[in-house]
């Protein structure tokens, strides 16, 4: 009768062996499997630090929007805009000033940016836009289309020739073989806006996204000749770049979302 259960004593002392070995296994391996999430999630640091976007005066509304949905995304981030007529925000690119990202209303100025070495990597596009008229409420001069910008009498401001929305009226000036002669030529198309809005001129040649951003504060008057120049917007990160990390992912908000939809709502359309 000892022999037998000497034996058991044996098995069941084995058996506890056995099981002791096994915890400690999986006890090790859920260790190790800690320390390497843990490990995998401190490599992917949340981004923080700042940068500067440099972008077309047309995309202010839209840009500092999709800079507040960013900054909500990416708590430790900080967005700081400038601006202007992208002719202008390229020449102040060329003598130096610190910036991370360039958004431009056309791709003739970013060109200049690219052939200057001060893009990190290929310009996106991200948007389209259109010139539409921009009139007083009421509309006092009677404007009904393009060729009435060339009336005697109605006082009329474009954009300056080397500013985008200049370029277009250029455009669009020739398809319809119309020749107007403005009052005054301005550096962006906010400052065209700003001149219909302070009653200072009959009307204005601007984006569509312009007319409905300002609300009641001015009327649109649509013209077919507008599609004969529509604006492409590219956006690309910058060499001089001081937070790589971050530019890029600001590239990506604009690209994505919340970027499409913010500037689909503001009335830009899509890239083409």
């Amino acid at each position: 009768m000892i022999r037998p259960l000497a034996t058991l004593a044996a098995a069941a002392l084995v058996l506890a062996t056995a099981a002791c070995g096994s915890d400690a296994g999986d006890t090790a391996s859920s260790s190790s499997t800690s320390s390497s999430s843990s490990s995998s999630s401190s490599s992917s640091p949340a981004l923080s630090g700042e940068i500067t976007v440099f972008a077309a005066a047309s995309l202010k509304k839209t840009f500092t929007a999709i800079g507040a949905e960013f900054e909500k995304a990416h708590p430790g981030a900080k967005v700081t805009f400038n601006f202007a007529g992208s002719s202008d925000l390229v020449a102040q690119l060329q003598q130096g000033a610190p910036a991370d990202v360039f958004a431009s209303a056309d791709t003739k100025n970013m060109d200049k940016a690219t052939a200057d070495s001060l893009t990190a990597a290929t310009p996106v596009n991200f948007a389209s836009n259109t010139l539409e008229i921009a009139v007083p409420p009421g509309n006092p001069a009677e404007v009904a289309s393009l060729a009435d910008l060339a009336k005697p009498g109605v006082k009329v401001v474009l954009c300056a020739p080397a500013v985008p929305c200049g370029s277009a009226a250029a455009k669009v000036e020739t398809a319809a073989k119309v020749d107007i002669k403005p009052v005054s030529e301005e550096q962006s198309v906010t400052d065209v806006l700003g001149k219909v809005t302070s009653g200072e001129a009959d009307a204005g040649l601007v984006y569509v996204t312009d007319v409905k951003a300002a609300g009641d504060k001015v009327e649109g008057v649509e013209f077919a000749e507008s599609s004969a120049a529509v604006n492409t917007y590219p956006i690309a990160t910058l060499k001089s770049s001081r937070n790589a990390a971050l530019a890029d992912a600001f590239l990506q908000a604009v690209t994505g979302e919340p970027g499409q939809g913010i500037l689909a709502a503001a009335g830009f359309a899509k890239a083409p």
